[in-house]
């Protein structure tokens, strides 16, 4: 009996301490975007109340920020700025000296004792323990964490990937493209981060990783290590239902799978996939043969690979103007199959190139042996024609140099079509071998080694007659203002006019894109108060929507062009934070100088920011 009773009492006090547990309160930060930014809410007694903001304070935020793993308080928000919570209304009249572990801990007024309504409710924005900094905005760069007071860099030093992949969900920037060390400290003399972070992958925040002290407080290193997060996260082929080396190509996104338009898709994308994933090289790109009906909305991003680049998510991308794609119209790719599995070698290096139209097989083992690019032109869509050939990059002769050779460059590029073919070097004088001249394109020609022309290497030209192409996917940006360089009316070069940029739904994100593209600061604001401006314009795009891992506003997806695509009191007016350092304006790139001075579109504004498609 006396047994009895004991195993009761420890039933009971077994019961007691799970359900103590079970009580334990615990602290949460909400409709602020991320988990370090937000209205503060507590779950007390089964239910998630808020914190009056009544003598709410930096104090009273620090505490809450650090108890998150969140850094330091940077605000501390009264009267709901993040909305208004339900429920209990649990602390009121909080008074933290800072130093606490839980807000709880805080002198307070009792439990649930307040005379506030949510209309008061405290809200929080912290510093966040980890943040990427040097990148192309906020989701690549040096990792740095807070100590409390400053940002202190992390070593390299047994830095691994699941520890980048917490770090980018972390930041909202999903998954780790790429894990980079070796790089350079801002100075000599800098502090660096003590502990070694060991992830498993899975934590909600890089704050909640085991840690290990690093011998003698100082982690054995090469330099400084860089994560770049993407959006994207894989890519496989499509066939019957199962991932092959041939098929539909689908794209794995924080959204889930998604499959990849057929416009803009070519070779060089399709070479990029099968090395990627060790399926050979490219065979063909049949539009829309492995299609099956009831995927999700086909992906509009247009990708623009060389086809030298270790992923898709590596190329260039453009979302912004981007149509919808047409039902059935995907992506698809046939590899010739594994990695080993070589093809026959091309050989009319020294041929003509309009000879090797005779085998269709052998056109497209030449065209994988040779590679297309635009250079000093400030865009993968403008510049001067470069072919790498026989491991060289060389040009091409401007002698009967015209827009049907031009349209099949454009074409070949993912570009569109060409809005001008130039000559006389127009984006200056390359180096290397003229390898083609006197091309008598058609126009329609898959690549631009397949039109007539003189044999490799044959010419009678110099550099000075260098080819060049722009194209009508080229784009620019600018602010316009009679007396400011960061601040002004937002201007887009499109298919070869300047024109407006529509206000709608212009967010946070998508204003920091834009400044940070200008070389204008980290964020931005809409004005509205400027009077709407005179004259008559296109008004090419509305609705662009930035993600946070776009690096420019040509990733950004929109409504596709128009030529009107609002009224004219809705073109967009922006001040960047950095509006009165115009030395942090982006300087011009040599193409763009060269090419302002032969078009009067792209000729200089006074007080215009300035910059051409850099992807």
């Amino acid at each position: 009996m006396q047994g009895h009773c004991l195993l009761q009492g420890l039933a009971f006090l077994l019961l007691t301490v799970i359900e103590d547990a079970q009580e334990s309160p615990k602290l949460r930060l909400v409709d602020g975007g991320s988990r370090c930014a937000g209205r503060v809410e507590i779950l007390h007694q089964h239910s998630w109340g808020t914190v009056c903001g009544d003598s709410w304070d930096l104090k009273d935020a620090h505490v809450v920020c650090r108890q998150l793993g969140c850094g330091v308080a940077f605000n501390a928000l009264l009267y709901a700025q993040f909305g208004n919570g339900s429920g209990p209304i649990w602390l009121t009249e909080l008074a933290c000296t800072g130093e606490e572990a839980y807000l709880w801990n805080c002198t307070a007024r009792g439990w649930g004792k307040n005379n506030c309504g949510h209309s008061k409710d405290a809200g929080v924005i912290c510093s966040g323990f980890v943040h990427l900094v040097g990148g192309h905005g906020s989701c690549s760069g040096r990792v740095e964490v807070n100590s409390g007071g400053e940002w202190i860099p992390v070593s390299d030093g047994n830095f691994t990937l699941p520890t980048a992949q917490v770090i980018c969900a972390e930041l909202g920037c999903g998954k780790a493209a790429s894990v980079l060390g070796k790089l350079p400290f801002r100075e000599d003399s800098e502090q660096i981060w003590a502990e070694e972070f060991q992830c498993e992958g899975q934590e909600p925040g890089l704050w909640f990783c085991p840690r290990v002290p690093c011998p003698a407080g100082s982690c054995p290193h090469k330099g400084a290590v860089q994560v770049v997060c993407s959006g994207y996260t894989d890519v496989r082929l499509m066939k019957n239902g199962s991932s092959q080396c041939e098929g539909q190509v689908e794209m794995k996104t924080s959204g889930g799978w998604r499959t990849l338009c057929a416009s803009h898709w070519n070779m060089a994308n399709a070479n990029v996939v099968c090395r990627q994933l060790g399926c050979g090289v490219a065979i063909s790109t049949p539009k829309g043969e492995y299609f099956v009906e009831g995927g999700d909305e086909i992906w509009r991003d247009r990708f623009h690979c060389s086809g030298s680049e270790s992923f898709l998510w590596n190329c260039p991308v453009t979302a912004l103007g981007v149509p919808a794609c047409a039902h059935g119209n995907t992506a698809s790719v046939v590899c010739s199959g594994s990695q080993t599995q070589m093809l026959p070698q091309c050989n009319d290096s020294w041929s003509d190139p309009a000879g090797a139209a005779a085998s269709e097989g052998q056109i497209a083992n030449c065209s994988d042996s040779r590679q297309l690019r635009l250079v000093d032109g400030g865009s993968h869509c403008a510049g001067r024609v470069e072919i790498l050939q026989q491991g060289s990059w060389g040009s091409i002769c401007d002698d009967s140099w015209d827009l049907s050779d031009a349209h099949v460059v454009c074409r070949q590029l993912g570009c569109g079509v060409a809005l001008e073919a130039t000559i006389s070097a127009h984006f200056g004088e390359g180096s290397g071998p003229i390898w083609l001249d006197e091309l008598n394109c058609t126009g329609e020609e898959a690549y631009v080694w397949q039109c007539p022309s003189q044999s490799w290497g044959q010419h009678n030209c110099s550099h000075k007659k260098d080819a060049g192409v722009i194209c009508s996917d080229f784009l620019a940006l600018r602010l316009v203002s009679e007396d400011q360089e960061c601040a002004g009316w937002l201007e887009v070069f499109y298919n070869n006019t300047w024109g407006s940029v529509c206000h709608s739904p212009m967010e946070a994100v998508t204003l920091s894109v834009i400044c940070r593209q200008l070389g204008c600061g980290d964020t931005g604001t809409l004005d509205f108060l400027v009077p709407s401006r005179e004259g008559s314009r296109p008004r090419w795009v509305d609705g662009i929507r930035c993600r946070k891992t776009d690096t420019s506003l040509w990733q950004c997806p929109s409504d596709p062009w128009k030529h009107q695509s609002c009224s004219p009191n809705e073109e967009s007016h922006i001040t960047c934070t950095a509006w009165s350092l115009p030395s942090l304006v982006t300087p011009p790139h040599p193409g763009r100088l060269q090419y302002q001075a032969h078009q009067a579109p792209l000729s200089p504004v006074p007080g215009a920011a300035s910059i051409l498609e850099h992807n």
